[in-house]
């Protein structure tokens, strides 16, 4: 199973993209989150395998996580 992050700012983008995800019987959306503060967080406690991020999403602030 592929557990993934979804974070974008529109919630329609969201939406597409988990529906296109659930499509796929061995992915799971483990978190749908909509600024750069709440994807740190998310990736940091649910560690998914694949977090799709919006390269402008609000509070990101230049992408500087690294796992851990």
């Amino acid at each position: 199973m592929i557990r993934i992050v979804l974070a974008d700012d529109h919630a329609l983008c969201r939406a597409a993209l988990r529906a296109i995800l659930e499509e796929m019987h061995d992915v799971v959306v483990v978190a749908e989150v909509s600024d750069g503060q709440e994807a740190l967080r998310s990736i940091e406690e649910l560690k998914p395998d694949l977090a799709l991020l919006d390269a402008s999403l609000p509070g990101s602030m230049g992408w500087t996580w690294r796992p851990g």
